[in-house]
């Protein structure tokens, strides 16, 4: 792996910090393809119990083409996070360019929410794959 990057956010006691890297040894740029890891750590700093329900990601490379990668929860989890507590993961992001952007975030409920009325929480993050 190469440089990274570091991208970090906080709403309502949620802090999402993410981590590009570029992955030389999974990258044939010859062929237009570029191969970036991110990974990502939340934080609970607020005094809520909080889960993760779902994500949403939009990917733009280079040339501006932009693809929504969207779902429940993160690497088939939906982490549920004590004050204090943190989960990370790392995934993966294939372009067909050297440069590109994610920007999305996370949908989180609060234990106080009620299944009529959910209270959530949407950390919007940009981070740059590079």
């Amino acid at each position: 792996m190469v440089a990274s990057a570091m991208s970090c956010t906080v709403t309502r006691g949620v802090c999402i910090k993410v981590e590009s890297s570029y992955v030389k040894e999974e990258s044939e740029p010859h062929l237009n393809n570029y191969f970036f890891s991110y990974k990502v750590k939340i934080e609970n700093e607020g005094s809520e119990v909080v889960q993760l329900v779902s994500r949403r990601w939009l990917i733009t490379d280079a040339s501006g083409r932009t693809e929504e990668v969207e779902g429940p929860g993160v690497v088939g989890k939906t982490p549920r996070l004590n004050p204090g507590e943190t989960f990370e993961y790392t995934s993966f992001c294939p372009l067909p360019t050297p440069v590109g952007t994610m920007q999305g975030g996370y949908i989180m409920r609060t234990d106080r929410a009620s299944s009529s009325r959910p209270r959530l929480i949407l950390s919007l993050l940009r981070c740059r794959m590079r």
